[in-house]
């Protein structure tokens, strides 16, 4: 028996999608990776600083859950909790926007 690997389920899948959900779709897909790549750098510097979850959101005046959310890339930060991380941590915050390569 061939199992199918799951890159080729999602090409199916992708496949079926019209404009519009193909759109949204890739869309949601940026935000999550986007959530996920801020997440992994958060967790990186606050492991660099010594710092548990839970003392990160003490010293930032919210939850730890909140911070494990964060990390984790399940929820999408703020600028203004991207900034109250970059202070907490010394670190500076860089937003930036450009047009896509072409």
């Amino acid at each position: 028996m061939t199992r199918t690997k799951w890159t080729e389920l999602r090409e199916a899948r992708l496949a079926t999608f019209t404009d519009e959900e193909r759109a949204e779709y890739d869309r949601a897909y940026r935000a999550a990776a986007l959530a996920a790549s801020i997440g992994e750098q958060i967790r990186a510097f606050r492991e660099e600083a010594s710092f548990t979850q839970r003392e990160l959101a003490e010293r930032m005046g919210t939850s730890q859950a909140a911070i494990a959310r964060l990390e984790a890339g399940g929820v999408g930060a703020t600028v203004t909790t991207l900034q109250r991380i970059a202070d907490t941590l010394g670190l500076a915050l860089t937003v930036e926007l450009h047009r896509p390569a072409a």
